[in-house]
């Protein structure tokens, strides 16, 4: 799984997987993360643009990394899902728990407003 990296202005970070986000390639998103938080990144954006199918696996990895950001007052918001994975969170209810943006852009923008520098 290539997983692309990027900082924001506003001390915020992009992680963009590609592919699936499945049992085999989660742990990979989950050591991107965790090293994000480890280096005390706590603002970041999951963009799933080209991710063509998430898992159970998947959505619990983005829990996990929302709740450890969380406690550091960060957040973890998500942008430029596709249909089929806007599907998923919906039909269980993760669109409830996460913020969601079209663009990466306004999630910048947002996570820049809402959270102490």
């Amino acid at each position: 799984m290539n997983i692309l990296q990027e900082a924001l202005p506003g001390q915020v970070n992009r992680i963009a997987p590609q592919g699936r986000l499945d049992a085999v390639t989660v742990p990979a998103l989950e050591a991107v993360i965790d090293e994000q938080l480890a280096a005390r990144h706590f603002r970041l954006i999951i963009d799933l643009s080209d991710v063509a199918y998430i898992s159970s696996s998947g959505l619990r990895a983005l829990l996990r990394a929302r709740r450890q950001a969380q406690t550091h007052d960060g957040d973890v918001v998500l942008c430029a899902m596709n249909e089929r994975v806007t599907e998923v969170f919906e039909m269980i209810g993760f669109n409830s728990l996460f913020r969601i943006f079209a663009t990466s852009a306004e999630a910048a923008a947002a996570l820049a407003k809402t959270v102490p520098a």
